[in-house]
């Protein structure tokens, strides 16, 4: 625990260091929110409800999604691969602590510092030019950081399991990229998965995806009941259970190929 505090520790002193970049991405980010919250204004035109989110509620989704980009890595995260490709795998793999651990660490800290200076500005920014949706309970809180919580370690065990692909395709990027790509649809992060027909959220639902965007945003929302929300965490926890399991049994087979490839 101690090693995997201080590559946390080591994370986030790496992201403090390109303090530009993250205030040129929360710049983008907030450009990009204020956008997307006037085509919802425009799309619920004089309705009041849409598929039981007020236009107050779609527009705070807008800026929680816009909040989740560099927390969670939405639009890409390509480290193992990187690692692989270069040959620093070998030693990453000889280090005193597992794979796994080593990278979420690491991917700890980025995110804890995305989440303080880009997530929570952005909503501090939308709070300031809009009305926005707030939780307004104890027990909506504590589900809300349950939720953030298991929507990070799903997204980045996915991320692992997809990286992973490296060991066995030099061309592993573009594959990770499809993925990413296919990630911004099924997850919520462009629309309300309410929004969508139900055939349409009955598929979305088989994949991880809806449970790092649409299952945080509708338990801030607060459009969940107690039932429901119990229902999503444990979908939530579920799922990265499932991940962590399908990572280590996709590594172990891609620890092999690289033994017998490389000698």
């Amino acid at each position: 625990m101690r090693t995997f505090l201080a590559l946390t520790w080591v994370a986030i002193q790496r992201q403090f260091a390109y303090r530009a970049a993250v205030m040129a991405g929360l710049a983008t980010n907030i450009f990009f929110g204020l956008l997307r919250a006037a085509v919802m204004v425009a799309m619920y035109g004089n309705q009041t409800q849409v598929n039981g989110l007020t236009l107050q509620q779609a527009i705070t989704f807008t800026g929680l999604s816009q909040a989740s980009i560099a927390f969670l890595s939405l639009f890409g995260w390509l480290e193992i691969v990187y690692s692989v490709n270069s040959g620093q795998v070998g030693a990453d793999l000889l280090k005193p602590m597992s794979y796994f651990g080593l990278w979420m660490a690491q991917d700890l800290g980025r995110s804890l510092v995305n989440l303080a200076l880009r997530g929570f500005t952005i909503m501090a920014f939308y709070a300031l030019v809009f009305d926005i949706t707030v939780p307004s309970s104890p027990g909506q809180w504590i589900a809300l950081v349950l939720t953030l919580i298991f929507a990070w370690m799903t997204s980045f065990a996915w991320r692992f399991v997809i990286n992973l692909s490296a060991f066995w395709s030099p061309n592993a990027g573009g594959f990770c990229r499809l993925f990413f790509a296919l990630s911004w649809f099924l997850s919520g992060f462009f629309m309300p998965l309410r929004f969508f027909p139900d055939w349409f959220q009955w598929l979305c639902y088989l994949t991880p995806f809806p449970q790092m965007i649409n299952t945080p945003v509708e338990i801030y929302l607060g459009v969940l009941s107690a039932a429901q929300t119990v229902q999503a965490l444990t979908t939530q926890a579920a799922w990265v259970i499932f991940l962590v399991l399908l990572g280590q049994i996709v590594l172990m087979a891609g620890v092999r190929r690289l033994v017998i490839q490389g000698g």
